[in-house]
């Protein structure tokens, strides 16, 4: 019976959570299109690039690496990514996520000043605090 109870509590209150957040007036509108670089990552999350860069392979082989832990991996991949697209804001700041993590930090902060120079408005970018940290912002 407990488990009923509980079974229940929770289907009403994900009910009430759909209720209460639905608007009948309102057309369903679809999805706003977002690109991968343009949204808020986790703190220390690596960013995607464009699909039209030419240095988004490397860059997304550092990204994998970066995620496993591979540091070293990951910066031979950013950098080969920047030497690609020298243009490549998403690279250049993974490039200073890898190195900050290897304790490379003046490196590290080089490759942000790059980042935030290549890419001013991007959120994913300018709001990082590790970034903001590095550069005393």
């Amino acid at each position: 019976m407990k488990n009923v109870s509980l079974a229940l509590s929770l289907i009403l209150a994900g009910l009430m959570t759909t209720v209460v957040s639905c608007d009948s007036s309102k057309p369903i509108a679809p999805a706003a299109k977002t690109s991968v670089a343009e949204t808020a990552p986790m703190p220390d999350a690596a960013l995607m690039s464009a699909v039209s860069s030419p240095g988004k392979a490397d860059n997304d082989e550092g990204v994998n690496q970066y995620k496993q832990g591979h540091m070293d991996a990951a910066i031979t991949g950013f950098q080969k990514a920047v030497k690609a697209d020298p243009k490549l804001a998403e690279a250049q700041y993974n490039l200073g996520l890898s190195l900050d993590k290897t304790g490379k930090h003046d490196e590290a902060t080089a490759a942000f000043k790059q980042a935030i120079a290549l890419a001013p408005a991007n959120p994913a970018i300018k709001d990082s605090p590790i970034l903001k940290k590095h550069l005393g912002v």
